[in-house]
This record gives C-alpha cells, sequence and structure tokens, in this order.
C-alpha cells in the first residue's frame, strides 16, 4: 500500500482537496449572503425605527423568553409573526395598537399563566418594537413557524 500512495502524492491530495471545499465554502457564503440581502429579508423596509425596534428588543433580553423566527428560547411565544396573528396582514394599524396595547398590560396576572414583566416603555419605543414585528413579518421564513399560534 505505501507503494500506491507517496508522501507527495498524500499532500497533494490534502491541498487539493483543502482548497476544493474552501473554494465550496465561499460560493456558499457568497451564496447566503446574496439570498438575505436580496430575496429573504426587507432590506429596504429597514428604517431607524425598525432598527431602535432591534434595539430594544436586545436591550431587555427579549430573546431569552421568545424566539424570533426560530432563534432564540422557547419559554415563550414565537414574535416572528405576532405582527400577523394580530391582523397586521388585514389592518397594519390595529395590529400595531394591539401589540403596544399587550406590552402595556403586563404582567396580565392570568392565573396559570407565566408572566411577561412589565418593560415601561415610553410610546416611543413601543412604536418601534411595533415596526420592528411588522418588519419581521415580512421576512421570507419557508413557512416558519410551521403553525400559526408560533
Amino acid at each position: 500500500m505505501s507503494e500506491l500512495l507517496t508522501k507527495s502524492a498524500a499532500r497533494n491530495i490534502f491541498y487539493g482537496g483543502s482548497l476544493f471545499f474552501f473554494a465550496i465554502f465561499v460560493g456558499l457564503v457568497a451564496h447566503t449572503h446574496n439570498y438575505a440581502l436580496t430575496t429573504s429579508s426587507d432590506v429596504k423596509g429597514l428604517t431607524p425605527a425598525v432598527e431602535n425596534g432591534k434595539r430594544i428588543w436586545e436591550k431587555h433580553a427579549c430573546i431569552n423568553c421568545h424566539s424570533l423566527i426560530g432563534e432564540g428560547a422557547y419559554f415563550a411565544p414565537e414574535v416572528g409573526n405576532v405582527f400577523i396573528r394580530y391582523g397586521g396582514d388585514k389592518d397594519p394599524a390595529q395590529a400595531k395598537d394591539m401589540i403596544k396595547s399587550w406590552m402595556k398590560s403586563q404582567p396580565s396576572g392570568a392565573p396559570g399563566r407565566r408572566q411577561m414583566p412589565q418593560f415601561n416603555l415610553s410610546d416611543k419605543e413601543l412604536n418601534d418594537l411595533a415596526d420592528f414585528f411588522e418588519w419581521t413579518a415580512r421576512i421570507k421564513t419557508n413557512n416558519w413557524p410551521p403553525n400559526k399560534a408560533g
């Protein structure tokens, strides 16, 4: 067997294979980047309000309880489609008002339910968070979550 595979042949296979798979990796990264920026998300819809809503989401560590498009904790409901669940596809203004009202009414005190804390967000912060949820609802998620309830 040692006559068939010399050190130089093994080295060439290693370097050639490494180069081949590195080229595949670079191609997949480029494809993913192109897909994410041009096809799956609404880059033109990224407004300062949406960006601030994302900052509020991060500041209050909402992902520690909620998931957003499948990423995060599963302690509380998925919020990537909360805008649609509240009727945002039919009446966006009403959906935003419902999201803001829900946030203001926490904790609900309903027996047998996990309670969400009150973050005491200002009206501007609530508007920005609702805008962020509206923006996430426009992301093409390949039918995630699998059910409307999240």
